[in-house]
């Protein structure tokens, strides 16, 4: 479904990423893992038109993503969230989810303006899908509810309907378990795997290895901005590589 290869990220003199190359298969749920400062969250940038690659390339679905502006990516099928929850916290639920199909309700500003059927019909369906979406995520009894109401681990769940609602076929979820309990946690590997099961590809960034490991089909690792391994969580958990850049060589040097 994704494709990166041979991507480099330079910022000035230095190189955060360099001849990165991995593929997210469709469907599933792949990870991409690291120690801080690995050059994840540049990858997201980069593959969601935030930044521009200095080399390489990103296309999905066998089409080329560059020079393209974050909402035709959005267009195209990728949806994204971030490691700081961004809602609209003085918005309903409803309100927050209809934000995010706003963009494909189909009608213009003069048929806003006449309240002409057109426009009414679009946000009757838009209102139906917000809450069917918000039923995925188990929150649709609390629509009419201000998000800045909610506990920090629904307030991530109402972040994904939102990303939702825009229609992607890839999801990419940044830190999504960032601040979170156990329990929340647990909650919010369960609603990943619903939407995945619901046959969205989904692309995850995330430094709480249980939660990756119990998660993701396939992993990607990252170190110092290169690829150091790649493989299940089986694979990924026993690679000599991944164990250093964590852990420290054995005679306590720096990895």
């Amino acid at each position: 479904m994704l494709t990166i290869s041979g991507l480099g990220k330079h910022f000035g003199g230095l190189a955060v990423l360099e001849d990165v190359s991995f593929e997210v298969p469709a469907g599933g749920i792949f990870g991409l893992i690291g120690p801080n400062g690995a050059g994840k969250t540049t990858v997201f940038n980069l593959v969601t038109g935030l930044l521009k690659p200095t080399t390489g390339t990103v296309s999905f679905e066998g089409r080329s993503l560059a020079g393209l502006q974050p909402h035709q990516i959005t267009r195209l099928g990728i949806a994204r969230t971030f490691q700081n929850i961004r809602i609209f916290k003085e918005m309903t639920l409803l309100q927050n989810v209809m934000v995010g199909l706003h963009g494909a309700l189909g009608y213009g500003p003069l048929a806003l303006l006449l309240n002409q059927g057109s426009f009414r019909r679009a946000e009757a369906e838009a209102r139906e899908r917000a809450l069917e979406l918000l039923s995925w995520v188990k929150l649709q009894d609390r629509a009419s509810m201000l998000a800045d109401n909610l506990s920090y681990g629904d307030q991530r769940k109402l972040e994904f309907a939102r990303a939702l609602a825009t229609g992607p076929r890839l999801l990419l979820l940044d830190e999504p378990v960032a601040g979170m309990n156990p329990a929340e946690k647990d909650a919010l590997m369960e609603e990943i795997r619903n939407i995945a099961g619901r046959g969205f590809g989904v692309f995850l960034i995330e430094h709480d290895m249980r939660f990756v490991m119990g998660l993701c089909e396939r992993i990607a690792v990252l170190n110092f901005g290169r690829v150091i391994a790649e493989g299940s969580p089986e694979e990924v958990r026993n690679d000599p590589g991944v164990i250093e850049a964590y852990l420290g060589r054995e005679d306590g040097g720096a990895p």
